[in-house]
């Protein structure tokens, strides 16, 4: 077993000692890295870090004891899924998942929906077009429309949990004036929720590239993304897809989306996508193979190396032939510069696939 050295957690000092504490105590020796050695106890965030090979027993034990101080803390703060909507056709589905995922983590739900008022209105008459300041009476119309759509929306959803149809989660909606292009992604790096379920167009039959405004959260955001495509077959999730590079921040990745789809009971399919497969791939998938076997033997594994590096449409062929149901990944956050000129895989998948995408960042 490689016994390097993999951050478990990312904590305050204080709540990073308390975790130090505790796995020693359980024989696991834990180090802090990244501390401002003047004055550690002003560090933002510091690294908790652990031998690979205690990694699963590790985050058992760490989320055990965080969810014992949350309770002691009366002021804990509260797990958020956030749901953009434009009230489009797919709203059922963010709807339906979102409900089913804050049951499971106890958290509650904001509906974002971003409204656009344009600065100038546009009037033809005879060919010609005329071009004058938003009127009041405009305004406030579309703000009026913007409250009757969201109420609307309530009323369905009080109305499926008084039938039974979906759990009774608290929900509220957020309403916000601006470019949904621009206010999403910014709420989402503001507001840090536990979940956003966001849905796409994927590959429609044309090709018509649309969906930028998830891909654009996908990669500016440190949340765990669920993209949710309009043309999706199946809404069970049995086959899972992990899109994997050997990094070890897969690792805690994988167990992220172990833990989310448990219920579940997924087959999980291990992928890695390269330019050219070499005896090196071989052998690292052969070291995932004998690390999951090891510490999840309950889980139903497959792994495959495919020559498709960044080529979302071979990516995506290997899905449909294999009928996963969702693709997981890793990713980081990218800066604007390039996100811009160099679009990254998950990107690029939420452009061209039919499949659902579940997207960390650790």
């Amino acid at each position: 077993m490689n016994d390097k050295l993999v951050t478990l957690a990312i904590r305050t000092y204080q709540r990073a000692q308390m975790i130090k504490a505790v796995l020693t105590n359980n024989g696991i020796p834990t180090e802090i890295h990244n501390l401002n050695l003047d004055n550690p106890e002003m560090a933002v965030g510091v690294r908790v870090r652990i031998k690979e090979s205690d990694l699963p027993q590790a985050l058992k034990i760490v989320e055990s004891v965080e969810k014992e101080w949350e309770k002691e803390n009366p002021k804990k703060e509260v797990k958020t899924i956030v749901i953009p909507i434009d009230f489009a056709d797919m709203v059922e589905k963010t709807i339906d998942y979102g409900f089913s995922f804050a049951k499971k983590i106890n958290a509650v739900i904001e509906f974002l929906y971003v409204y656009y008022i344009p600065a100038f209105t546009i009037t033809s008459n005879n060919d010609i077009s005329t071009y004058s300041l938003t009127d009041n009476e405009l305004l406030r119309r579309i703000i009026t429309n913007a409250k009757a759509d969201t109420d609307n929306l309530k009323n369905r959803i009080n109305k499926r949990i008084d039938l039974g149809e979906l759990p009774k989660v608290r929900f509220d909606f957020i309403t916000k004036q601006g470019v949904p292009d621009e206010i999403i992604p910014e709420y989402c790096k503001k507001k840090k929720p536990h979940l956003i379920i966001m849905g796409t167009s994927g590959r429609r039959p044309n090709n018509e590239l649309i969906g930028s405004v998830t891909a654009e959260v996908i990669e500016s955001t440190d949340s765990p993304i669920l993209a949710i495509p309009a043309l999706m077959q199946s809404t069970s999730i049995n086959r899972i897809g992990f899109l994997t590079n050997f990094d070890q921040k897969d690792l805690i990745a994988i167990d992220k989306t172990i833990e989310l789809f448990k219920n579940e009971a997924p087959e999980l399919f291990f992928i890695h996508a390269s330019d050219k497969i070499d005896a090196w791939d071989e052998v690292m998938i052969t070291g995932i193979k004998a690390y999951f076997s090891n510490h999840y033997p309950d889980l139903k594994t497959n792994y495959s190396l495919i020559a498709a590096h960044n080529s979302p449409e071979q990516i995506d062929n290997y899905l449909q032939t294999n009928n996963i149901d969702l693709l997981a990944f890793n990713t980081r956050k990218r800066r604007l510069f390039s996100r811009l000129f160099n679009p990254g895989l998950a990107y690029k998948m939420v452009l061209q696939s039919n499949t659902m995408l579940f997207v960390t960042h650790v």
